[in-house]
């Protein structure tokens, strides 16, 4: 279905009036055709979206003919409330931030970090919003949570609920797989507790309507906890304390970060991550610098002088 969307969207460009040749689309799977792409010596650039490891290999695969690359990868994103939090609005965000859009988002805070001093009420709080979540069709304008996009990303989203029980963790809400009428790739809203972030649950991206809870103590063991993964594509904040706000900033290793927000997107901002999630920022002015070239060009405007060397 996605290249079929593709495939309509160049041909709709063609009849606007787009000259031949500008934009192409190339059927086939990745380890075919899209290896091909990636280590073709007339091509100059690629631009990946999609999950950390394929990054990787089609870095390996440019590699040889000095490719530059621009990916926007995969995300273990947490949300951090801090007990000095407006808490109501802390919860509106931390539910919308993983449930909307199936969890199927790359920014998905989908680590819940939170203060102990107020862990077990604001749980509770997350617990009862997840409970009533409406999952159903998605053309149903009251759907909230709707099918994931395969029944193979299903079977992998669902292999972390027994992963979860194995690594110690509770689910406290969810868990298991759905259908509705019988038809789709439903999982039920989760919600993990009593979890580490050693945990599987806690480092890997099940991109999925999943929420793993994690408690922390103070500030440090905040910024270590949420530092402590892989990825580094977006961070949440909710705090009434504008110099933590300032600290965390600086302090987390995420390259977007929201601070008493949702993702509340400005598009001309820079957009990507750090570490496995990505290289490269998308958004505005940032998203031609990867397709353009740099040149420096000097000219003389009088003869100044040249320095001489071997002159009799």
């Amino acid at each position: 279905m996605v290249t079929l969307y593709a495939a309509m969207l160049v041909k709709i460009m063609h009849e606007a009036g787009l000259p031949a040749g500008v934009v192409n689309t190339v059927q086939g799977a990745g380890e075919t055709a899209g290896k091909a792409l990636t280590e073709h010596k007339a091509i100059k650039a690629i631009a990946f979206v999609g999950e950390s490891r394929t990054g990787s290999e089609i870095m390996k695969q440019g590699a040889d003919s000095l490719k530059r690359v621009h990916f926007e990868l995969g995300g273990k994103n947490p949300v951090i409330v801090f007990d000095d939090a407006d808490l109501d609005r802390a919860l509106d965000a931390v539910v919308f931030m993983i449930y909307s859009l199936n969890g199927e988002r790359c920014t998905s805070s989908s680590r819940l970090l939170i203060q102990k001093s107020i862990s077990a009420e604001f749980v509770e709080k997350v617990k009862a919003r997840v409970a009533g979540l409406n999952v159903g069709h998605p053309l149903n304008p009251a759907t909230e949570v709707g099918p994931l996009i395969h029944e193979q990303h299903r079977e992998k989203v669902a292999s972390y609920f027994d992963i979860a029980k194995e690594d110690g963790a509770t689910i406290a809400i969810g868990g298991n797989k759905s259908d509705l009428d019988g038809k789709g790739c439903y999982v039920e809203p989760t919600l993990f507790t009593n979890a580490s972030n050693s945990m599987r649950i806690a480092q890997e991206e099940i991109f999925g309507p999943v929420l793993t809870v994690i408690e922390f103590e103070n500030e440090a063991e905040a910024v270590e906890i949420a530092n402590g993964v892989r990825y580094g594509l977006a961070a949440y904040i909710w705090t009434g304390d504008s110099g933590r706000s300032i600290r965390l900033g600086r302090d987390l290793d995420a390259g977007m970060i929201w601070v008493n927000s949702e993702n509340n997107r400005h598009l001309p901002s820079p957009f990507g991550g750090m570490k496995a999630s990505g290289i490269g920022r998308d958004g505005g002015g940032y998203s031609f610098d990867f397709y353009m070239e740099t040149k420096n060009v000097c000219i003389a405007t009088n003869d100044h002088a040249i320095p001489q060397l071997a002159k009799s």
